[in-house]
């Protein structure tokens, strides 16, 4: 059922809707063999468009923090990103619909067996400039040093360049450079969930973001975000719980 003409005005101002993908994080986007952008968020962007009975442009951009600030700014509609209460100053969140496991990564050679032994004096981590796991380290590490790299999917070649001790991002990012460069490993468990959900800019209002959130778990009651997960090929990621 198409939205309230109010509505669709709300989050189509421009009469299209512009829809911030970042293709930093490679659970959501990336791109397919012809160079197009695919994967979750731009599955979900479509059918969000669809409901709003509106054209849909897609504002592609390489890292989360450029994804924030686009919206932030109202340069897009709206995004894909995952919740943290730094962001949430310019972005209405909905709830997450996937759910994503932050993870380190270390050095064959190196003595770090465990995460608990990640934060101590003298020990760098290396991650990706504005991304989730930047915003939530930089709360929660007391000792170590954080180093940042560009975006989230050069952390491991900055941590390689650098030599930083530990390279810190999204579990599967971590595991597919692990396979392409010998000699590192991951330590067992993840440091963090991180709650990937969609986002307004926050002036767009409560009713907006009502919306927004209704769709979100619309398409995680029918199945529509594990059949993108399933259709991309997508392993280790879950559907987040519906509300």
């Amino acid at each position: 059922m198409k939205l309230d003409n109010r509505i669709v005005s709300t989050f189509a101002p421009t009469g299209r809707l512009r829809a911030s993908i970042n293709l930093g994080n490679p659970i959501l986007a990336g791109r397919d063999a012809s160079g197009q952008s695919a994967g979750v968020s731009v599955d979900l962007a479509r059918a969000f468009a669809r409901k709003l009975d509106v054209p849909l442009d897609l504002v592609v951009l390489d890292s989360a923090g450029a994804s924030v600030e686009t919206v932030s700014r109202e340069d897009a509609d709206i995004g894909f990103f995952a919740i943290d209460p730094l962001r949430a100053a310019g972005i209405a969140f909905t709830d997450a619909y996937v759910l994503i496991q932050g993870a380190y990564l270390v050095r064959e050679q190196s003595p770090l067996r465990a995460l608990e032994e990640v934060d101590r004096e003298g020990h760098r981590v290396t991650v990706g400039k504005g991304s989730a796991y930047d915003l939530f380290l930089t709360r929660e590490l007391k000792r170590a040093a954080i180093t940042r790299a560009p975006t989230s999917p050069s952390v491991v070649a900055t941590f390689l360049a650098e030599g930083a001790d530990v390279a810190a991002g999204v579990l599967q990012q971590l595991e597919a450079d692990a396979r392409k460069h010998a000699g590192l490993r991951l330590l067992p468990g993840s440091f963090m969930t991180i709650r990937q959900a969609m986002g307004l800019p926050r002036s767009r209002g409560a009713e907006a973001q009502k919306a927004l959130s209704d769709f979100v778990e619309e398409m995680k009651a029918s199945g529509f975000v594990g059949e993108a997960l399933a259709r991309h090929g997508i392993a280790g990621a879950a559907v987040a719980p519906a509300m």
